[in-house]
């Protein structure tokens, strides 16, 4: 549901996708966070914090997180907090062998977690927020494995009615303390855009990636969980379909013509998506776009060092404006810079972009009232 705030943005706002790169003072406070009392943790944390809202309100964007500082990583920190979780599971990733977390106990959440943290940013500016949340679908296909979960989920769709209803109390909880923008991360979804994933391929650089992937009876189920956390918001909602980010690595390519259409009957506002990084979305995949959906345009490549020119980042925004009315376009990075806590850029580095990203949206609106 838009609200009264986020109708007041202009064409082409501009908005993060929640994660910044955290700085070494940071990465240190997290790293140290059993050796340091729980209150003078918190005090620091708050204050890095209002360093990432500042960070951003200084680049010029309209929309601001908080960072997702308080995270190690975009998903692990919702599922520390609810528990239920071990990291006992084996796979190969890139040619490492990893452990992974899996839901091995029924989780508990009698209050939502993220609530402070919410009410956190809300109060620290006043631009308008948004807050991140994993979505059931996504945390369904990574977390639940017939071998560490049944005793406690039987299937993987009892894991997902769980988390369902978990998270749309935490969305319920966000909205009530103001937060202006809701935003559900699933790269799972863009899953079903990879013809090798789809065809059964196997030389996908994650493991547990290889399995049936069937986009006419899993994408209603993904999109039914999605409309039941969005049930009665009063926030806008966003949902966020990247191509996973790992070491400026993607393990997923493909466009987004196999789930654009298949979003009508998303109770959210915007897609939020990836254009710059190669191997993502063509801009004439826009033509697709549900009419009643609104489009954050990734424009901005997170992956690599390179530093685009304001031009090359305008370029974008205006190729979607031929197919989009500038109305229901937002400009944003491809992905989050930090998806996870030791991703290496740096937070120069996204300054330096999201300054840019601001400056392509202020020309394009420039050149809108001059037309």
């Amino acid at each position: 549901m838009r609200t009264a705030r986020t109708r007041a943005l202009p064409p082409f706002f501009t908005q993060v996708i929640g994660s910044l790169p955290r700085p070494k003072v940071l990465l240190d406070l997290l790293a140290r966070r059993n050796e340091i009392s729980p209150d003078r943790y918190a005090k620091v944390m708050d204050e890095m914090v209002v360093f990432a809202i500042r960070l951003q309100e200084q680049a010029g964007i309209d929309v601001i997180s908080d960072g997702e500082w308080r995270r190690r990583h975009y998903v692990g920190e919702f599922l520390q907090r609810v528990g239920g979780f071990e990291r006992v599971r084996k796979f190969q990733h890139q040619g490492e062998t990893k452990l992974t977390d899996v839901v091995v106990r029924k989780m508990s959440a009698p209050e939502p977690v993220f609530a402070r943290d919410a009410e956190f940013l809300v109060t620290h500016t006043d631009h308008c927020t948004k807050f991140a949340l994993p979505s059931p679908f996504l945390i369904a296909i990574r977390y639940w494995h017939p071998d560490y979960s049944a005793s406690a989920y039987p299937t993987l769709q009892h894991f997902m009615d769980d988390l369902t209803a978990i998270l749309a109390a935490e969305a319920r909880a966000l909205s009530a303390a103001g937060i202006d923008v809701i935003q559900l991360d699933d790269p799972a979804l863009t899953y079903f855009c990879d013809r090798r994933l789809t065809s059964g391929a196997s030389d996908i650089h994650d493991e547990r990636l290889r399995r049936e992937w069937d986009i006419d009876k899993q994408f209603p189920q993904a999109i039914a969980a999605i409309n039941r956390i969005t049930e009665g918001l009063q926030s806008e909602v966003h949902l966020h379909c990247c191509h996973s980010v790992y070491k400026r690595q993607s393990d997923v390519v493909g466009d987004y013509k196999p789930i654009l259409p298949r979003l009508k009957d998303a109770k959210i506002d915007r897609i939020n998506l990836e254009f710059a990084y190669q191997g993502t979305g063509s801009v004439d995949d826009l033509k697709l776009l549900p009419p009643n959906l609104g489009v954050g345009m990734g424009v901005v490549d997170v992956r690599s060092e390179k530093l685009q020119e304001v031009e090359a980042i305008e370029a974008f925004g205006a190729a979607g404006a031929k197919l989009v009315d500038p109305k229901r376009i937002a400009l944003n990075p491809d992905c989050g810079f930090a998806p996870d806590a030791g991703e290496p850029p740096t937070i120069d580095e996204a300054f330096e972009k999201l300054k840019r990203l601001s400056a392509a949206a202020a020309h394009l609106r420039a050149l809108q009232v001059a037309s």
